[in-house]
């Protein structure tokens, strides 16, 4: 099991950026690849972005061109930083393996864009 503990959050006008990090407690460079989730209030969990291993990226239509994730294996840290930050943006955001380890689910992170 895997441990992920998510940070960076806070809140942010509309047009503000944020870098939220994931700390991982063993090595994930093996992983086929790594995303980043959120869930607004009331809505599903939604993947947001993903990295393979050698580097691919992926990002839902909504983030595409605002947001970008990294990740640095040698720190075991993925890393989502988020430009151009709209309320819609609003979330508990969370890193987990793509397809999603079921127990490895951390608290998350919150994101509040508001002025």
């Amino acid at each position: 099991q895997v441990q992920l503990v998510e940070s960076g959050g806070g809140l942010v006008q509309p047009g503000g950026s944020l870098r939220l990090s994931c700390v991982a407690s063993r090595s994930i460079f093996s992983i086929r690849a790594m995303g980043w989730y959120r869930q607004a209030p009331g809505k599903e969990r939604e993947l947001v972005a993903s990295i393979g291993s050698g580097g691919s990226r992926t990002y839902t239509d909504s983030v595409k061109g605002r947001f970008a994730i990294s990740r640095d294996n040698a720190k075991n840290t993925l890393y989502l930083q988020m430009n151009s930050l709209k309320p819609e943006d609003t979330a508990i955001y969370y890193c987990n393996r793509v397809p999603p380890w079921g127990d490895s689910w951390g608290q998350g992170t919150q994101v509040t864009v508001s002025s």
